[in-house]
């Protein structure tokens, strides 16, 4: 009887001790999603490369690389850390160009993020330059500081349009700005820029390609999105602070037929969470138009097809 006793006790403990094992593996899961979107994802920064075909783009500038960063967010839970880290690997990387499309700062209604942040984008360093306009959140913060460091930095683009010279060819930047605080109409933005020649938007809200103009624009570069920031299977993206929901992220086509192309960005707005929408640094690879059909590289260097302005490649 002694020995049925103590075998029973012994079999008791085994199944609380797995019960034990369960509940906690049970709670760490858990804790694990209930995490993962706020603490985990928004700092697994890829590098996304994109192969774009450009209409109108000079042979000259066939693989010219642009950097695209938006949408840092420098503020709660975008440590300055993050900023450096990003400008970091952005110098890093085989780049002609850099441009940033807006949204440094979280704050609104001050100067001290603004201040904190700048510092760290004048350190950004490109063979033909560095190119950057304002987005809602620089405006809500400061509209004059933020212009004032644009200015000091020599990054300034917003409202103007520069051109870029290449082997006796030229492409040309404009900088509309953002639809919702300072846009520019593209008429008067894209006035001096020769018809035949290729031009580039930076706006910060991809809806500024559906505003009214009449003007030819080969690419739009954008942010503000954040990619919806929670991409749900079967659903797809619920929150996207735009107009037009097809403006999501990646390469769209707007009703004008422009090019947008639309970058994860960095940080986040109204809910600080990321899920199944990691942050991103958007490598552009222009190509003319008619280079066909594009490949995905892997890492074992196979290629697959794949459609028009998804990632080539990530790391």
């Amino acid at each position: 009887m002694g020995s049925l006793i103590g075998t029973v006790h012994m079999q008791m403990q085994a199944i609380t001790g797995h019960r034990i094992l369960r509940l906690a593996g049970s709670f760490g899961a858990a804790a694990f999603v209930a995490t993962y979107p706020v603490f985990i994802e928004r700092y697994l920064v890829l590098t996304n490369t994109y192969r774009i075909p450009v209409p109108h783009l000079p042979e000259a500038f066939r693989g010219f690389r642009i950097v695209h960063l938006t949408d840092l967010h420098y503020g709660f839970l975008v440590p300055l850390w993050v900023i450096r880290h990003v400008v970091s690997r952005t110098n890093r990387l085989e780049r002609d160009l850099v441009v940033c499309t807006g949204d440094y700062v979280h704050e609104r209604n001050g100067t001290a993020q603004i201040d904190r942040v700048w510092p760290v984008l004048s350190e950004l360093t490109a063979r033909f330059g560095v190119c950057s306009v304002l987005g809602n959140h620089d405006h809500w913060a400061d509209t004059s500081r933020s212009q004032e460091w644009l200015t000091r930095t020599g990054q300034d683009l917003r409202h103007k349009a520069i051109s870029i010279e290449n082997e006796g060819q030229r492409l040309w930047l404009a900088g509309a700005g953002d639809l919702w605080e300072d846009h520019r109409n593209l008429d008067d933005l894209l006035r001096d820029v020769p018809d035949s020649e290729c031009r580039i938007v930076l706006a910060h809200n991809p809806d500024t390609a559906d505003t009214r103009f009449s003007a030819r624009v080969d690419l739009i570069l954008s942010g503000h999105t954040h990619g919806g920031q929670v991409e749900l299977p079967l659903v797809g993206t619920p929150l996207l602070p735009v107009r037009n929901k097809e403006y999501s992220s990646g390469l769209k086509v707007s009703p004008k037929g422009a090019r947008v192309f639309i970058s994860k960005g960095i940080g986040w707005a109204v809910f600080p969470v990321r899920f199944n929408c990691l942050p991103e640094i958007a490598v552009l690879e222009l190509v003319p138009e008619s280079a066909g059909e594009e490949t995905r590289r892997t890492r074992k260097g196979a290629s697959t097809r794949r459609p028009r302005g998804m990632p080539l490649d990530h790391v």
